[in-house]
């Protein structure tokens, strides 16, 4: 009778496991013989879950891009999309990260997972933001020979049991099968040879469907399929472009307003041909003009844009449609007024030979080379510039034209060696400085108002340069209101203590730093702080650059004997309560500020020293007496400015412990405690640059002030007078609470505002 019962629960028991075994067959049948894997996976989801008891299936593929798990396919509708790293903080990541299988009864017990790897973790986010209690888990890598494919899930199984051995074995056939399709589907994507966007494909960017969507989509609105790919599925730009670039087999130009004018490239091409044909000369590379194109396949463009070139190599590069035109947009900006640069240049040419004897007949005031200069000085205010370098090369070697935007230099255009003469000359001629004058050094001033329409005002200074030639360059004045103190990027306690020496009855004030570090804008706006009816300011500047309302300005004027000095006496004799000096650079200048100081009258100067310690040696030196100098001084702020990170950008991330110490060594590591209050933990947060549109790819967009503030206590008026080393006076200014240059940096870059990197840039201590 039991040999009866054994026989029959064996028999039924094989039964069942050839049930199993032709379920499992039937899966595997119908995926070897799918044309489409995410139709037939849709087919079999059911009969999946089935087979193995569970209630949940993912699919994750690959992105080969990014280095993470992208769910391809899976069953439950609370998320669109999953995205998880290669790592061992998921159980498929750790799947696929190890390429091992994981089975796993209650993902929840810490002691299961640290008893299969100590680093291996369940992240339970994404069952709180689903609902969807996770509790077994069954995962196997896809793999097609060595090739890392995916991921196959299995979720819950119905009976509250953990997967059993023969799941094991039947979720690793299913995974080979999976492999086999996933690398066929891959093979025949590359294999598409007038598919442009293969890679995009091969790497789990795009599915075949959405490709299919896209072009229609695009057919409808009459737009490029890559600008629907960006705009409506989001596939990041630089991933559009590297999928171009690999079946153009070329390089992918992205739009960036800090390109150079390619100025001689431009000549006798027509701008509407180009707009319409979408491409554009960029620049020359060694013996190559480089012109950019939509589509260098086109072999009917490619021979008018070479027949165009007579005689000339060319090599051409893909970009986008809209990125065509913005660089187009860019070479040909101005005013209505003027010419495009193609026509000017175009112009100058017909107007003269290509040979250095024809150069000296270019006439500056030539109506082509107006054009031209207006237009240099228009485009560099547009783009935000603060000085503009016209620098030309002896010989046959075109003139360059470089702008400064943030601090940094751009080649904005290359003029034709021929018009350097002129073009230098033009600007003198608009500066009233003497153009027979080659010899010597100039300065002069231009009021662009009545030559280009806009009211700009430039500084102008001409440095004679190797080979009988001249330097050109020009400081944009910043015209307008100054900026409010609150608004300058000061640190809560050097705003409170700068304060509070700005608004005493008198005494002087120095802010010390570089050129163009922003002296002048800080002076204004310390100046717009105080400015009431009841207090008369007096300031006497080199250029006028920021007017404000309620200051009486004065332009010096040294040619005629009427410098700083004299500025400072006449002002003595004015009824005076704050008087502001451009610059203090010479030992008289100095000691009439103070005189003033000590005479009931509150002083501001600049000085061109690299910190504020430093400014104390520098006027000791001068010749001042300690004791004069020491009962004037409120303050000295010494000033930077550093690059900012872009705000639309910037991407948060956790440092390593390691970057932290850094950190807090550069600061200062007795100080960084006391002045900071920043520990290291897991909620600590950094960010570093990225790149989009808007700051043209480079991560930072803007700058703000570091600051480095030394106050007039009496222990620091006692080490002036008995003119103490820098490194004493330094050491006291920081036992006053001052913060260095580089602190205050570091602060900012906790704050989220830049990086060390940049921080560095701008200052040692």
């Amino acid at each position: 009778m039991l040999n009866a019962q054994y026989d029959e629960s064996d028999v039924q028991s094989l039964k069942t496991e050839v049930e199993y075994r032709t379920k499992l067959q039937d899966i595997i049948n119908k995926l070897y013989a799918a044309a489409n894997l995410d139709e037939i996976l849709i087919d079999l989801k059911d009969d999946i879950t089935s087979l193995f008891e569970a209630e949940r299936l993912t699919v994750y593929v690959v992105d080969g891009v990014k280095r993470e798990l992208v769910s391809r396919f899976k069953s439950g509708a609370e998320i669109s999309e999953i995205r998880i790293p290669l790592s061992t903080h998921s159980i498929a990541g750790y799947s696929a990260y190890k390429q091992t299988l994981v089975n796993i009864k209650n993902v929840y017990n810490k002691d299961e997972l640290e008893s299969i790897d100590d680093q291996l973790n369940f992240d339970s986010s994404w069952d709180e933001k689903t609902g969807f209690k996770t509790k077994e888990v069954l995962a196997v890598p896809i793999l097609f020979k060595t090739f890392l494919l995916g991921v196959v899930q299995i979720i819950n199984r119905t009976s509250g049991d953990a997967f059993t051995e023969i799941d094991e074995q039947s979720v690793n056939e299913l995974s080979k099968i999976l492999g086999i399709a996933l690398y066929n589907q891959k093979r025949i994507a590359r294999s598409r040879v007038n598919n442009k966007f293969a890679y995009l494909l091969e790497n789990h960017l795009l599915t075949q469907k959405e490709l299919e969507k896209a072009v229609s989509e695009g057919r409808q609105r009459k737009e490029s399929v890559e600008e629907v790919l960006i705009n409506e599925f989001k596939i990041p730009k630089k991933e559009v472009g590297k999928s171009l670039a690999k079946f153009f087999n070329t390089r992918f130009v992205e739009y960036n307003p800090q390109t150079a004018i390619p100025g001689e490239l431009l000549v006798g091409l027509k701008l509407n041909f180009m707009r319409s044909n979408f491409w554009v000369p960029l620049c020359k590379e060694e013996d190559k003009i480089v012109i950019v194109v939509d589509n260098p396949g086109d072999l009917q463009k490619i021979d008018e844009i070479k027949s165009l070139f007579s005689g000339k190599k060319l090599t051409f590069h893909v970009a986008l449609k809209p990125d065509i035109l913005e660089f187009i947009s860019l070479f040909t900006q101005d005013s209505q007024e003027l010419a495009e640069i193609g026509d000017i240049l175009s112009q100058l040419e017909a107007e003269s030979d290509e040979t250095e004897d024809q150069e000296g007949l270019l006439d500056e005031q030539d109506s082509a080379v107006v054009q031209l200069v207006n237009k240099i000085i228009l485009d560099a205010h547009a783009r935000g510039a603060s000085d503009i370098h016209v620098e030309p090369y002896p010989g046959k070697n075109n003139t360059q034209v470089r702008i400064r935007v943030d601090g940094n230099c751009y080649v904005y255009q290359t003029i034709p060696y021929n018009y350097k003469s002129a073009v230098v000359s033009r600007i003198k001629i608009m500066s009233d400085l003497d153009i027979a004058e080659r010899r010597k050094p100039q300065d002069g001033k231009i009021k662009f108002k009545k030559y280009g329409g806009k009211n700009i005002e430039l500084r102008v200074a001409t440095i004679p340069t190797q080979g009988g030639l001249e330097d050109v360059v020009m400081r944009i004045l910043a015209a307008g209101e100054p900026i409010p103190l609150d608004k300058m990027g000061f640190s809560e306690h050097n705003y409170d203590k700068f304060i509070g020496c700005i608004t005493n009855p008198y005494g002087i004030i120095f802010v010390c730093g570089p050129t163009g570090s922003g002296k002048t804008t800080t002076l204004h706006s310390a100046l717009g702080y105080i400015n009431k009816v009841e207090t008369k300011i007096w300031t006497a500047e080199d250029p006028v650059e920021i007017t404000q309302k309620g200051l009486r300005q004065v332009q010096v004027r040294p040619k005629i004997g009427f410098d700083f000095a004299a500025a400072m006496r006449s002002f003595l004799r004015a009824d005076p309560d704050v008087i502001m000096v451009g610059e203090m650079r010479d030992r008289e200048t100095t000691h009439i500020g103070i005189e003033a100081s000590l005479t009931g009258h509150l002083v501001f100067s600049t000085l061109h020293t690299n910190s504020a310690p430093e400014s104390i040696t520098r006027l000791l030196d001068m010749g001042m007496d300690p004791f004069n100098f020491a009962d004037a001084i409120l303050c000295i702020l010494a000033q930077r400015l550093v690059l900012t990170l872009c705000k639309e950008c910037k991407q948060s991330y956790h440092p390593t412990r390691e970057e932290f110490d850094e950190l807090v060594r550069e600061y200062n590591e007795e100080s960084f405690e006391k002045n900071t209050g920043i520990t290291y933990s897991d909620d600590l947060k950094l960010f570093k640059p990225k790149g989009c549109g808007i700051c043209n790819n480079t991560g930072y967009r803007g700058r703000m002030g570091l600051h480095e503030l030394l106050l007039g206590t009496d222990e620091m008026k006692r080490f002036i007078q008995s003119k103490a080393h820098m490194e004493e006076l330094r050491e006291q200014a920081i036992k006053d609470g001052m913060t260095t240059l580089k602190q205050d940096g570091i602060e900012k870059v906790f704050a989220g505002y830049t990086d060390l990197i940049q921080v560095r840039k701008v200052c040692i201590k």
